[in-house]
C-alpha cells in the first residue's frame, strides 16, 4: 500500500518521539501523529508524506489510553506551549524517563549507566517564575499570548490564565493589554519591522514575592511610559522593577541588550534553599524554583565535596550552582560568558558571605584551557551548558585535566548523551544519571549526570 496524502486510515500508535508525537504505521510505513498516545488506535488524515515518513492528522481516537487526560487549557490544541497535557502527569514522568534512557544508550551508547525515575513534583503547575509573552495584533485589539505550534501566529491567552505561569504574571499581563488599547501604543509587525512593543517579560521571586516587568520595544523610548509605571505599581505593589528592553534588530531572540529602567530596583531578589539570589532582565534564572532546588542538591550529592576541593562550575549563570558548591568546596570558580550575570554572580557571592568564589566573565571553552595552561586545575566540574552542549575543546581540556568526577546538568538528553559518549571515551564512566522534571506538561526534562574518573 502506498500512502497517500489527505487519505484517512485507522492506525494503532506503537510508540512516542522524544517531543511527544505519536507513532504508527501503516504497511511498515511510519507515521508520526501529534496528539496520540502510545497503545491507542486512531483515525488520521495524512497532512504530509516523504520518502521516509508520513504525517497524519488525528481525526478520531478510537480506542483511548487509559494514560489520556483532558487538558486544562482551553487553547492548549492551538499553543505551543505546551505539548503533553493530554497525557496523565504520571505518564510524563514515565515518558521522560525512557526519553533520557533511550538517548543514553542510542546516542550516548553507554549500556552500563543507571538511569534513576523522574523525580516529579507534587503540585505541577503555577510552577514558572519567569513569563515571556509575543505581542500582536493592533492596539484596538492586541493579541497577548505564545506562539502556535511552527509558527509565529500569536495565541492570544485572553483572560484565561496559563495555568503553569505564575497568577501575578497573568494579571499584569492583562494590566498591560490595556495600558496598549488606552494610549494607542504600536504593535511591532514582525513582516514589515515597524512598530513598537515586541514583547511582554516578568518575573517572579517566589519566595520574596517581588516582581519584575520588562517591556521589550522596537523603539529608545515607550510612549507614556510614567502612565504605565502608575498603573502597574498602584494596581501590582509587588512590582519592584520596571525595564524597557531595547531590540531593534530583525531576529527571533527576544531580548536586546540594552536594558533601561523606569521604575525601581536594578533586580528582584529570590531565594534558593538559604541564598539569595539578585535576578536582572538578562540573568539566567531556572525558572522553576521548587524542582531547581532539588536539581542542585542532587548536583551537590554527585560532587561528592569533603570541602577542601577546587571545583570548577561552568556556564555558571548568576552563580547559583557556584553557591551552592561552595558551602562544601574549598575554592569554586564560575565562569560565565555574559557579562551582567557575572555581575549579579559576584553581588549573590558578597550578599550571602561567600568568599571562597570567584567568578570568571568569557567563553568557557576559551578560559578553562588558559587556566589549565596556567597551573590552575580543578578536582571537580560542574557543567551547564545551553542546549547545544558542551564544545569538544572544552571537553578536551577536561579531560586533559583529569578531575575525579564531572557532574552534568543538562537541559537537552541528545547532546547531553553525546558529551557523555565522548567522556566515556576518554577515561570517564557514566555512575548514574537523574532526570528531574522542571517542565511539567512539556516534552522536556532536565537532567543531572555523574562522570567518574576510571582508576587506571
Amino acid at each position: 500500500m502506498v500512502v497517500q496524502k489527505n487519505a484517512e486510515y485507522d492506525i494503532e500508535i506503537d510508540g512516542m518521539t522524544h517531543d511527544g508525537l505519536g507513532v504508527g504505521r501503516i504497511d511498515n510505513f511510519t507515521v508520526f501523529v501529534e496528539g496520540a498516545i502510545k497503545g491507542e488506535k486512531v483515525h488520521i488524515k495524512i497532512i504530509k508524506v516523504t520518502k521516509s515518513y508520513a504525517v497524519g492528522k488525528l481525526l478520531e481516537i478510537l480506542e483511548a489510553s487509559p494514560q489520556r487526560t483532558e487538558p486544562f487549557c482551553p487553547v492548549y490544541k492551538r499553543c505551543g506551549g505546551c505539548s503533553l497535557q493530554h497525557l496523565s502527569y504520571e505518564a510524563q514522568l514515565e515518558f521522560k524517563t525512557n526519553t533520557v534512557k533511550d538517548n543514553i544508550t542510542r546516542i550516548g551508547k553507554l549500556e552500563n549507566a543507571v538511569v534513576h525515575n523522574t523525580i516529579g513534583m507534587e503540585e505541577p503547575l503555577r510552577y514558572r517564575n519567569k513569563t515571556q509573552l509575543p505581542v500582536a495584533g493592533t492596539p484596538a485589539k492586541p493579541l497577548i499570548g505564545f506562539f502556535a505550534k511552527r509558527s509565529h501566529d500569536v495565541i492570544d491567552i485572553g483572560s484565561a490564565s496559563c495555568g503553569i505561569q505564575d497568577e501575578l504574571s497573568s494579571e499584569i499581563t492583562e494590566l498591560i493589554r490595556n495600558f496598549i488599547s488606552k494610549h494607542g501604543i504600536s504593535i511591532y509587525d514582525e513582516k514589515n519591522q515597524v512598530g513598537i512593543l515586541r514583547h511582554i517579560m516578568t518575573r517572579v521571586g517566589f519566595k520574596t514575592g517581588e516582581v519584575m516587568v520588562v517591556l521589550v520595544i522596537n523603539a529608545r523610548d515607550l510612549p507614556a511610559r510614567k502612565a504605565l509605571v502608575k498603573e502597574l505599581t498602584s494596581a501590582v505593589p509587588q512590582i519592584k522593577s520596571i525595564y524597557l528592553n531595547i531590540n531593534t534588530k530583525n531576529t527571533n531572540v527576544i531580548l536586546g541588550e540594552k536594558n533601561i529602567k523606569i521604575f525601581g530596583s536594578d533586580t528582584i531578589t529570590d531565594y534558593i534553599g538559604k541564598y539569595k539570589f539578585h535576578i536582572s532582565p538578562l540573568s539566567f534564572y531556572q525558572v522553576n524554583p521548587i524542582q531547581t532546588e532539588v536539581l542542585y542538591n542532587k548536583a551537590l550529592e554527585y560532587a561528592g565535596l569533603t570541602g577542601t576541593e577546587t571545583v570548577f562550575d561552568l556556564y555558571c549563570g548568576i552563580g547559583t550552582i557556584s553557591l551552592f558548591l561552595s558551602e562544601k568546596a574549598g575554592k569554586v570558580y564560575g565562569v560565565e560568558v555574559v557579562e551582567d550575570a557575572v555581575k549579579d554572580a559576584k553581588r549573590n557571592a558578597e550578599e550571602n558571605g561567600v568568599n571562597n568564589v570567584e567568578f570568571i566573565a568569557g567563553e568557557a571553552e576559551t578560559v578553562i584551557p588558559e587556566m589549565y595552561a596556567n597551573g590552575i586545575r580543578a578536582d571537580v566540574v560542574v557543567v551547564d551548558p545551553p542546549r547545544k552542549g558542551c564544545d569538544e575543546r572544552l571537553l578536551k581540556t577536561l579531560v586533559d585535566m583529569q578531575p575525579k568526577r564531572i557532574v552534568y546538568v543538562s537541559c537537552n538528553p541528545s547532546t547531553l548523551a553525546r558529551d557523555l559518549h565522548y567522556l566515556d571515551q576518554n577515561g570517564y564512566r557514566a555512575v548514574e544519571v537523574q532526570p528531574v522534571d522542571m517542565f511539567p506538561w512539556t516534552h522536556h526534562v532536565e537532567c543531572v549526570t555523574l562522570m567518574s574518573k576510571v582508576e587506571k
